[in-house]
């Protein structure tokens, strides 16, 4: 008798393992033949360019995706206000280069956001390469006060993962140009944080500090940096000449669009997955973040055309303000807490809508973790295989200041990303329906399994 109950217990396992995997294989097959997401992204990219927070384009897009999520007969649609940084670019920026041996020679320069301007006259100094902050101690005020220093650090090439060659770079661009003006120069120009090298600036914001003597800030194209460095080789008593009216203005009200289908048995619990809204003003942020958000509501769409009734209410989030002052992600944490909500389990795209590989996990114990490893298995028909601890997202990790929750971030093929973040690049066409497609798959999927099989345990 104690054998046939173990026989019989080891056949509704093997039963349940096949009931997920076809409903996994489900998921992914839905997604690779569908194009809505695709064509809602299209629209979004082709309506809403230079979505920055506190424009027109970041009220449309806002509208946008709301009328989308309307349409799709969810449980409930609606918008959560958070007062977000309203930036302005102002007018084209100049950087020209002003040579005694060289001539003039202009620059291709975007304006870093927080920026502030030149004024109307633009300002004409000498330049000081830098190839890491800790040069600036070393040269000290007396041979920076009154010039314009040059961050000229490249990203490291030799990393497989790109976000690791960026990372390595993009303090000189986050941290550099306060660090010059505590050290008395008069503007900073960066070389863009991208693993391309063409005539295109990539943007991105920097962090003044408080009350400080704020310097106008700009990046420059991997072709105007080499053109300049190699310049200053030969002539390094020339100056530079740039111009940004940049400026900020006072906080504008803007919104996080949320949708939600609505769990069965635990509706108070909530799964969030999510993308931001925001984009750069130079782009139409097709890669970074706009398929993201589409591939968040795709999710929703695939659960309602599958006919997947979660057991906890599975939440599609569109963040604001991701780029500049991270405002979207804080409130909805903040929002959560102050409702008393009950959080189970979240996860972002924010890394391109490139192939999937798999997921970066940040679980509060070792235990959580390895319950979500025990996944793999029903990915690796789809080419998903790496399920490994790391860091979620922007937006979703303010949570962690509330719960003690399991959050994700999905990770995708990363050789190209830095080509298009934050540059003119980052367009639709640059994105492939099926790559795209499968990430909705992915994060559809890893809501299905942790929230079927009870995979994050919860103090209820």
């Amino acid at each position: 008798m104690r054998k046939l109950l173990v026989i019989i217990l080891c056949l509704l396992k093997v039963s349940g393992l096949f009931a997920q995997q076809e409903k996994v294989d489900a998921i992914f097959r839905n997604a690779l033949t569908s194009d809505v997401a695709y064509e809602n992204l299209r629209i979004l990219c082709a309506t809403t360019a230079g979505r920055i927070s506190g424009t027109p384009e970041a009220a449309a897009a806002v509208e946008l995706t709301r009328q989308i999520m309307l349409q799709m007969n969810l449980d409930s649609v609606y918008l959560q206000e958070v007062m977000v940084p309203n930036w302005k670019r102002g007018e084209p920026e100049v950087a020209r280069i002003v040579s005694q041996r060289f001539g003039t020679t202009d620059l291709t320069v975007l304006a870093l956001g927080r920026s502030v301007g030149t004024g109307k006259d633009g300002v004409l100094a000498p330049v000081v390469e830098v190839n890491d902050l800790s040069e600036l101690e070393t040269l000290g005020r007396e041979k920076l006060e009154g010039k314009i220093v040059f961050f000229n650090r490249l990203v490291d090439q030799r990393h497989f993962n790109t976000f690791d060659g960026y990372g390595g770079a993009v303090d000189q661009r986050f941290r550099g140009p306060a660090a010059a003006a505590a050290l008395g120069a008069v503007a900073a120009i960066v070389r863009s944080v991208t693993t391309a090298n063409h005539d295109y600036a990539h943007t991105g914001v920097t962090r003044y500090v408080q009350d400080g003597d704020n310097i106008p800030a700009l990046a420059v194209s991997p072709v105007g940096a080499d053109l300049l460095t190699y310049q200053l080789r030969l002539d390094p008593e020339l100056q530079l000449y740039v111009r940004n009216t940049s400026h900020m203005l006072p906080d504008v009200l803007s919104y996080n669009v949320i949708g939600e289908i609505r769990g069965y048995e635990y509706p108070n619990e909530i799964i969030t997955v999510g993308g931001h809204l925001d984009a750069w003003d130079n782009t139409e942020g097709a890669h970074d973040d706009g398929g993201g958000c589409m591939q968040s509501i795709d999710v929703l769409r695939i659960f309602l055309e599958e006919g997947i009734r979660p057991k906890r209410t599975i939440r599609a989030v569109m963040f604001m303000d991701e780029e500049i002052a991270q405002r979207g992600g804080n409130r909805y944490a903040d929002l959560a807490h102050e409702r008393g909500e009950k959080h189970y389990f979240a996860i972002e795209s924010d890394r391109g809508v490139f192939t999937p590989r798999g997921f970066s996990i940040d679980a509060p114990s070792p235990e959580k973790l390895e319950a979500i490893q025990e996944m793999e298995k029903y990915f690796e028909p789809w080419g998903i295989n790496e399920i490994v601890a790391g860091y979620s997202g922007v937006d979703i990790v303010p949570l962690k200041n509330y719960y003690e929750m399991t959050l994700a971030g999905l990770i995708v093929d990363t050789q190209r990303y830095f080509d298009l973040h934050h540059a003119a690049t980052d367009t639709f066409d640059q994105v492939n329906r099926r790559e795209m497609q499968l990430g909705s798959a992915a994060m559809a999927a890893i809501i299905y399994l942790v929230d079927a099989l009870d995979l994050v345990s919860y103090d209820r």
